[in-house]
């Protein structure tokens, strides 16, 4: 018999007015009366009979025997209504003697004018030992004619029985929470992509007692895949987790969280978490947010591999839905408070709900992120997909925004057939510049008159070549030709675009001058460069606000408009450090520091037409997940879109918290007589935040007579009304140009030097005075140890790099590792520096008994590391051209610092000989990026670590005992070249 349940009727998207009875109602098939309830065979020979042999519930279930194809089985006319969600859930068991198979319940349906599709909605391995629970949601959206639902097996001959099949049409599913746990012995609702098997296991457990074990998978996609259509509505923003565990005899491997979307049959794939490294024998949480953006007519959760198809376990799945907090309305627009188009970057989700109001409320600019690249817009030749980016030009053109057009020509997210022949081998130039120019016109022709500013080109500068430029496969190909190519034609294309080159890093000095030697070379030569943009992805504290106003001021003398492209300041100065909450306190700080960077754009507003941030809000920044996934802050707004700190330092900085700035005070002692000691020299200036046309840079050292206080002043109009105020736990001392007590003034090149002792404390004032006009720093000061110094001897003849310690190397003072960051006791080192040419050399005689390479880890090796900051910036991460170079005794190589690495990789040659007692590594650092003279000082470090088996007991350094030295350079000493 066939029983209906009434169900309290709920708003479902997309649904009718007036629905049939049985769309809200539970439609359930417990085989009790005798009868098949409706269903029948599919397939010839196939019998489907009721039967007492076996249930579930009750006494009756359906048998199906006669199979003699996988399809064939049990089927029902589906009563399934066009719109609504349906929760299908079904028990299945195989008859006695049958063989384990895959049991499914799938749809079969013809849409309106389309070809007919076959729908899986459930499905789990079946036995003839139990009853096996099968369960999922189905949902279609487009008319359809000859809908079934029908059971079907893995297993041609199989039979089986069905029992208690139930149908729940959902209230709204897009609002209910979905979570599996496999606590009842089944897959819940999971099913495999392909040929993979999901089998419920007590062998391994999150939570609970079982989880569910994935093997036998066919590829790197194949698994576990959960279908959510109509689990999500378009535009919502949802919050999934699941945890995962490799498998038995698994010894790595990394997993990461997908969906798979299709609109009219054409499947799309997303990454909602990329590919992560799980340990054998660890579980490992997938967590990230997804928001549905698009029509979709099949939509499917699924984990998969980035390589291998080994197996693994899944637990604790949850999907939640996340209510968006409104936005405020209440507090000023960013466009109303600045004197140039106020930017942000964006993607499809971006324009829907909350996030498209919060667009449209503070920004008149916006830059697709994605969407007009070339593998977005050209994936195959000649082939272009413009719906993407036809939307967000057409949100931009709604709002009465001005859209940048982001990139034309990139070397990143470029199909591999740009560069390809037929023949599968590197094209020639005439090929490459052909499809250069097709790409260029086809894109910038379809926005004429839409898109304001391009993007052209993108990234070509590479500082660590000798001529400044990427040797990405353009340039291998076609030289700067692609570039010449790609201006000219886009400006064919649209004579009213503004052109733009664009690159990352230029606001360091070695950066900058080469893009701008390419911009000065290019326009002489004609090419119609119309801007420079500086992407701008900054951290809290580097590069100083003054590296990116002396980029603004150097491009102005090319006259060419510039634009900030890219902005975000992240929370964190190195790679790897995660915050498991972002404190108020940070917030402040990032807050001053986007007030530094605001007072440089509006003082070059008129250099400066457009500053565009990377993303509106925290939760949709891209530093969330690079460089790796990571709880962020980098943007205006935070993660529920409300006005942070940064936000306010654009607005209104009067609404800022107080400053409160960090400074250590190393122990030291300077002459007071207005030069700059050598003492000073091994730090870098703290700035103070510049006002028109006076700015200062702020040290200190600690002493036993008291506190040692500097002050560099950049003032091009010097008055008797200039002073330096130093206030200390509430004393206050002021120098004026006359001096004062334990004070001295020096005038300088551009402004004054003030030197001072003054009492020690911890809470400092710094005030620079020029007439009406002030500059402040307030803060803790705290002691520190004194910066070691020592120095690298000069040699005409470099040493022979044989590890034998030959006499060249005695003419270099020794220094030893004695500062313990690991044990207190093990390897230590003699080391001896020297120079010659651009070439640092390095000794390290090693004291250590027991050698050991176990470990792959290689910083868990026996190993000399040698640290080396060619620009002594002592910043808290690691410049392009800061390096950390690994040695083992046996003459193992790493190279750490910058993200890859990729900029001092090859600039390391070294030597490791095993000898009585220990090891000796000798080695050759080139240092390009600086020139190299008696007086020149460079960051230096040198770590020994010491192993024992397969793991590090010992680590010891020459200065640095933060454990930080492979993260900042901040702490580490200073060698200085000799004669």
């Amino acid at each position: 018999m066939r029983t209906l349940r009434a169900l309290v009727a709920a708003a479902l998207l997309c649904l009718v007015p007036v629905l049939p009875a049985h769309a809200a109602a539970d439609l359930t098939y417990d085989f009790e009366g005798g009868t098949t309830e409706g269903w029948g065979p599919r397939g010839g020979g196939v019998s489907v009979t009721v039967t007492t042999d076996a249930a579930h519930g009750g006494t009756g279930s359906l048998l199906t025997t006669g199979r003699t194809d996988t399809w064939h089985g049990a089927s029902i006319a589906a009563p399934f209504v066009k719109g609504v969600t349906y929760r299908v859930t079904a028990y299945a068991r195989l008859v006695t003697g049958q063989p384990a198979s895959t049991i499914a319940l799938t749809v079969q349906r013809t849409p309106a004018g389309g070809e007919t599709t076959y729908e899986r909605v459930a499905a789990a391995t079946v036995t003839d030992g139990e009853w096996v629970r099968l369960a999922g949601t189905y949902l279609f959206t487009a008319d359809s004619t000859d809908l079934q639902l029908y059971a079907e097996s893995s297993d041609a001959t199989s039979q089986y029985y069905l029992d208690d099949i139930v149908l729940s049409p959902q209230g709204d599913p897009t609002r209910e929470p979905i979570s599996t746990d496999f606590e009842d012995g089944t897959a819940q609702d999971w099913s495999p992509r392909a040929a993979a098997t999901l089998e419920s296991s007590t062998a391994a457990a999150h939570g609970g007692a079982r989880s569910l074990a994935v093997t036998g998978r066919s590829a790197t996609w194949d698994g576990p895949a959960m279908n959510v259509l109509g689990r999500m509505g378009k535009g919502d923003k949802y919050a999934l987790s699941v945890w995962v565990r490799l498998g038995p005899d698994t010894a790595a491997g990394r997993l990461g969280l997908s969906i798979e979307r299709r609109t009219g049959g054409t499947p799309s794939y997303e990454r909602i978490v990329p590919p992560t490294d799980v340990a054998a024998g660890e579980w490992v949480q997938l967590a990230g947010t997804y928001t549905l953006a698009y029509d979709v007519d099949f939509l499917s959760l699924y984990i998969e591999s980035d390589s291998g198809t080994f197996p693994f376990y899944l637990d604790d799945f949850a999907m939640t839905y996340i209510a968006p907090k409104p936005i405020q309305t209440d507090i000023p627009a960013l466009k109303d408070k600045v004197p140039f188009t106020m930017g942000s970057a964006l993607t499809r989700p971006d324009t829907l709900g909350v996030h498209g109001e919060l667009l449209a409320r503070h920004f008149n600019g916006i830059t697709p992120g994605n969407e007009l690249k070339w593998d977005a817009t050209e994936p195959r030749e000649g082939e272009f997909a413009f719906a993407d980016g036809d939307h967000l030009v057409d949100f931009g053109i709604q709002h009465d925004m001005t859209v940048r057009g982001h990139t034309l020509v990139w070397h990143s997210q470029t199909p591999a057939w740009v560069f390809e022949g037929a023949d599968v081998k590197e094209i020639d130039k005439e090929t490459l510049l052909r499809r250069v120019e097709n790409h260029v016109r086809t894109l910038v022709t379809r926005y004429k008159d839409k898109i304001a500013v391009w993007d052209v080109v993108n990234e070509v500068i590479d500082e660590n070549q000798p001529d400044g430029l990427r040797r990405s496969k353009w340039y291998e190909i076609a030289g700067l030709d692609y570039i010449r190519t790609a201006f000219r034609v886009a400006r064919e294309a649209d004579p009213d675009a503004k052109l733009y080159i664009n690159d990352y890093n230029t606001e360091f000095p070695r950066k900058r001058e080469a893009l701008y030697a390419l911009v000065k070379r290019l326009k002489d030569e004609g090419v119609p460069i119309d801007g420079v943009g500086h992407q701008l992805h900054l951290n809290i504290e580097q590069p100083p606000a003054s590296y990116v106003e002396d980029t603004l001021e150097r491009f102005a003398t090319l006259g060419v408009d510039q634009q900030v492209t890219e902005l975000d300041v992240s929370i964190y100065t190195d790679f790897v450090s995660s915050y498991p909450s972002i404190s108020p306190e940070l917030l402040a700080e990032q807050g001053h520091r986007y007030k530094a960077l605001f007072d440089v754009f509006r003082r070059q507003a008129g250099k400066l037409s457009s500053v565009t941030v990377w993303g509106e809000s925290d939760d949709v920044s891209w530093l969330n997940t690079w460089p790796i996934p990571r709880l962020n802050a980098p943007l205006l707004f935070d993660h529920d879109l409300q006005a942070k700190p940064a936000y306010w330092a654009v607005v209104d900085p009067s609404k800022l918290p107080p400053s409160a700035g960090k400074l250590e005070a190393p122990a030291g002692k300077v002459k007071v007589d207005g030069k700059r000691d050598l003492q000073w020299d091994l730090l870098p200036d703290t700035p103070l935040a510049r006002v028109g046309d006076v700015s200062a840079g702020f040290q200190a050292r600690s002493a036993p007579d008291g506190l040692y206080v500097l002050a560099e002043v950049v003032d091009p109009t010097l008055t008797a009304e200039d002073k330096v105020t130093f206030t200390v736990d509430g004393t206050t001392y002021t120098v004026t140009r006359a001096g004062g007590p334990r004070a001295a003034v020096r005038r300088t090149a551009t402004g004054y030097r003030v030197e001072a002792l003054v009492k020690k404390g911890t809470d400092v004032d710094v005030d620079v005075h020029d007439g009406s006009t002030a500059i402040s720093w307030t803060g803790k000061v705290t002691t520190a140890p004194a910066i070691k110094l020592t120095a690298a001897a000069h040699r005409p003849v470099p040493p022979v790099l044989d590890g034998v310690a030959d006499p060249a190397w005695w003419a270099a003072p020794e220094i030893r590792t004695a500062t313990w960051i690991q044990g207190t006791s093990g390897a230590t080192a003699k080391v001896r520096s020297l120079w010659h040419g651009s070439v640092l050399y390095v000794l390290a005689q090693v004291a250590d008994p027991a050698l050991s390479e176990e470990s792959p880890n290689p910083w868990e090796q026996d190993s000399v590391e040698i640290f080396v900051d060619p620009g002594n910036g002592k910043t808290k991460g690691y410049t392009d051209d800061d390096g950390q170079y690994r040695v083992s005794h046996t003459c193992r190589v790493t190279v750490g610092g910058t993200f890859d690495a990729a900029g001092v990789k090859d600039n390391v040659t070294a030597v490791a000989k095993v000898v009585p007692g220990g090891y000796v590594v000798e080695a050759a650092i080139k240092l390009p990026t600086i020139t190299l003279a008696e007086g020149t000082l460079l960051g230096f470090d040198i770590q020994v670590n010491d192993a024992t088996g397969a793991a590090r007991t010992g680590a010891v350094t020459w200065n640095d005992a933060t454990s930080r030295t492979y993260l900042d350079t901040s702490h580490w000493g200073v060698l200085r070249l000799a004669d």
